[in-house]
């Protein structure tokens, strides 16, 4: 059966209504009727092409929630009307030494899911079923679509760090931020959220923060210099480095999830006298998107989203564009 999608048909072009044949239904994968889709920025950057790597005609969308309608030969782990989610990845070559250790994500035959074939923005859409995640009864499909990038880009980072007691910097309030300020409260962290917006005070308290740091005020800024163990920088802006690398503790890590447009510039006598670490990270493998989700759960974090029809897909772009979103735009299909 046919999959209808909006797929932008050039670089940069609004999206339209776009209708492909999947083909055949292969032994591994399992057909997901879509129910919900989040609207990342990376996809907009796919949409723009951005990374030089976009082929077009392009459907987006890897943030998926939907119910699996169809298994291959081979699959005998998910039954008919199953809830799902697929991120960032489809596939992978499930051979090397990464998959071998259960960390899929760093594959070298990764399948990004907007790039290997076409994404969520779409009626239906087709994955390796080791790459289905099981969404628990605790979590709407609107509130986890998100957390299927977004969450799991910081959930990542936060579970490898942060112990109970640790100071917990966010920089960056928004769609990735807040659920960085849940998950860091929930695992037991002293938690700072970093802000050039003094309006997001509030909103910021509520998501989990103990301390606000207008990070435009020099003298807060000040004020907060060593007191942290583990920074996470969620913005896209870049950033003045000796500046964030001031407010670690010794042997404290600065970990970077938002992709500045800019250079990064360390200053060596800084790093070595204070023993700190620079990190960066992106999503996750199978197994902790679902360790995640399990989390969610028992820590009641949920995705702040607003739900809009797909056929509205391009005015929920330009929301996303202009940094509009309050904090993450949702398809329901």
């Amino acid at each position: 059966m046919p999959v209808s999608a909006y797929a932008a048909l050039a670089q940069g072009q609004p999206l339209s209504p776009f209708t492909y044949d999947p083909g055949e239904l292969q032994p591994q994968q399992v057909e997901i009727a879509i129910t919900h889709c989040g609207i990342c920025h990376t996809d907009i950057h796919l949409i723009d092409n951005d990374f030089g790597i976009s082929a077009f005609p392009l459907v987006p969308g890897h943030e998926i929630v939907g119910l699996v309608t169809r298994a291959g030969t081979s699959v005998g782990n998910f039954q008919a009307g199953q809830r799902v989610g697929v991120g960032w990845q489809k596939g992978a070559c499930m051979n090397c030494e990464w998959c071998a250790q259960g960390a899929q994500n760093l594959c070298a035959q990764s399948l990004p899911t907007c790039l290997a074939g076409y994404g969520g923005f779409a009626t239906s859409i087709r994955v390796d079923s080791r790459f289905a995640i099981p969404v628990p009864d605790g979590l709407d499909s609107a509130t986890a679509a998100p957390m299927l990038c977004a969450g799991i880009t910081v959930y990542s980072p936060l579970s490898r760090r942060v112990r109970p007691g640790a100071r917990v910097g966010v920089i960056g309030i928004g769609g990735l931020g807040h659920l960085a300020l849940q998950f860091a409260r929930a695992m037991g962290g002293e938690v700072f959220a970093f802000s050039t917006s003094p309006s997001k005070e509030e909103e910021a308290r509520r998501y989990g923060a103990h301390h606000f740091v207008l990070s435009s005020d020099a003298n807060q800024m000040q004020k907060a210099g060593r007191s942290l163990d583990f920074l996470l920088d969620t913005a896209t802006a870049t950033l003045d480095w000796p500046a964030w690398l001031a407010t670690l503790r010794p042997n404290g890590t600065f970990c970077l999830v938002g992709a500045p447009s800019g250079p990064v510039t360390l200053s060596a006598m800084q790093m070595i006298f204070g023993q700190f670490r620079f990190e960066a990270s992106a999503f996750g493998p199978p197994s902790q998107i679902a360790e995640m989700f399990r989390f969610a759960v028992t820590h009641n974090i949920r995705t702040a989203v607003e739900v809009v029809p797909l056929a509205e897909v391009n005015a929920a772009l330009a929301k996303v564009r202009k940094y509009e979103a309050r904090y993450r735009m949702v398809l329901a299909v």
